[in-house]
C-alpha cells in the first residue's frame, strides 16, 4: 500500500475529489496518510481532518526563498514516507531539491491541455482567460508528473470539454473541474498505486483496461 501526500494552498476541491475517490473504492494500491497546507487558513485542512487524515501547515510566508520552505517540505514529506506525492491546488513552485528526490513521483493536474496554456503564470482563471481569448473550441486539463520546469512533465492522462460561446472564465473552470479534474485525478494516482504507469524515453504510458478509460465527456 503506497502512502500519498497530498500539497494543498486553497478550497481543496481536488483533494475531496480523491477523498470520496478512496472511500469508494476507487484509488487502489494506495492511501491518503498526510495532506500538507502552505497556508493555514486553507480550507482543504479541514477537509483532511474531517476525513481522518493527518493535516501538516508548512507556511510559504516563513521561509524567506522557495528553496528554504521547499527544504522544509522535502523534510515533511520523507517523515510521511511518502511514496507518491500530489499537488492539487499548491500554489508554490518546488524547487528541484523535491523533484529530484522524488523523480516521477509527483503528479500535478493542470486546468488546459498541455502544452496549450501552460508554464509559468498560467494558473487558476489566468488559464482559463487565455483560452477563452484565443478562441479555443475545446479545452480541458491534463495530469502529469512534475519535473524541474513548470507544467513540463510527462503527460500521464488527458480530457476535454466543449467550450461553449457563453462560457465564462468561471463557468469554464468550473466545467473542467467536473468533468475533468475531479475524474481524472483520482484515476491517474490509482493507476500509479497500481503500477500501471511506466516512463520510456522521458514520456508516460498507461496500462488502460479499455481505450476509452481517460476520455470525458
Amino acid at each position: 500500500m503506497k502512502n500519498i501526500v497530498v500539497l494543498v494552498s486553497g478550497g481543496g476541491t481536488n483533494l475531496q475529489a480523491l477523498i470520496d475517490a478512496e472511500k469508494r473504492g476507487g484509488i487502489k494500491g494506495g492511501k491518503i496518510t498526510c495532506v500538507i497546507s502552505s497556508k493555514a487558513e486553507a480550507f482543504a485542512l479541514e477537509r483532511a481532518i474531517t476525513a481522518g487524515i493527518a493535516a501538516v501547515v508548512i507556511p510559504r510566508k516563513d521561509y524567506y526563498s522557495a528553496k528554504t520552505y521547499s527544504e522544509a517540505i522535502l523534510a515533511e514529506l520523507q517523515k510521511q514516507n511518502a511514496d507518491l506525492i500530489v499537488l492539487a491546488g499548491f500554489m508554490t513552485i518546488l524547487d528541484e531539491c523535491v523533484t529530484k528526490a522524488y523523480p516521477y513521483r509527483i503528479i500535478n493536474v493542470h486546468p488546459a491541455l498541455i502544452p496549450s496554456f501552460c508554464g509559468e503564470g498560467y494558473y487558476g482563471l489566468r488559464v482559463h482567460e487565455a483560452a477563452l481569448e484565443y478562441g479555443v473550441k475545446v479545452s480541458g486539463a491534463t495530469i502529469h508528473f512534475v519535473n524541474e520546469k513548470a507544467d513540463a512533465g510527462a503527460i500521464i492522462l488527458q480530457g476535454t470539454v466543449d467550450v461553449a460561446n457563453g462560457d465564462t472564465p468561471e463557468s469554464l473552470q468550473r466545467k473542467i473541474m467536473e468533468n475533468v479534474e475531479w475524474k481524472l485525478l483520482p484515476k491517474a494516482v490509482s493507476l500509479f498505486c497500481e503500477d500501471r504507469i511506466t516512463v520510456k524515453d522521458g514520456k508516460a504510458y498507461v496500462d488502460l483496461e479499455t481505450n476509452d478509460d481517460n476520455k470525458c465527456s
